[in-house]
């Protein structure tokens, strides 16, 4: 149950990454707190896996203090981190790198479309992200990095983090 939970939540966050560039504070609180309601069988596995997102909080924030990583991503990773084993912590991680690399090639590609003329009232959803998107690349906007890292939670969590 609280697997289906974190999954619509982590597709909401994706959305509205991709919509708002911004993940809100509450939705990290929840995935953390049904990260935690997942373990309430072993308490030992709670204690590793808060020690793991504290770890993981340290080295995040030293990468967020040189600008390398936006304060909604690190809270979202850490988030994610709490109801996970150390194991499925490195796995989220990993995961994580290769849809960002993806999203990253993704972006890259965007430069070899041509520049969207703006999507009139009654376009398609697709149109509407596609004229947003170009437009924020040519303005060179940041990644949606929250895409990613659901990417890397919903992979995570199927897999039980195992």
């Amino acid at each position: 149950m609280t697997s289906c939970l974190e999954i619509a939540l982590l597709l909401y966050v994706a959305t509205i990454d991709i919509a708002t560039r911004s993940i809100r504070n509450e939705i990290c609180l929840a995935l953390a707190l049904l990260g935690i309601a997942g373990q309430l069988a072993s308490p030992t596995e709670i204690i590793q896996s808060l020690v793991a997102a504290a770890i993981l909080l340290l080295l995040l924030f030293v990468i967020y203090q040189r600008g390398m990583i936006g304060g909604g991503d690190v809270k979202l990773l850490v988030a994610l981190a709490v109801g996970l084993p150390l194991t499925g912590v490195i796995q989220l991680l990993t995961v994580t790198a290769l849809a960002g690399g993806g999203l990253a090639v993704l972006h890259l590609l965007m430069r070899l479309l041509p520049n969207p003329r703006l999507a009139p009232a009654g376009s398609s959803v697709v149109r509407r992200v596609y004229a947003i998107e170009r437009w924020r690349h040519l303005r060179q906007a940041p990644l949606p990095y929250g895409v990613a890292i659901a990417c890397g939670g919903i992979w995570t969590i199927l897999s039980k983090g195992f």
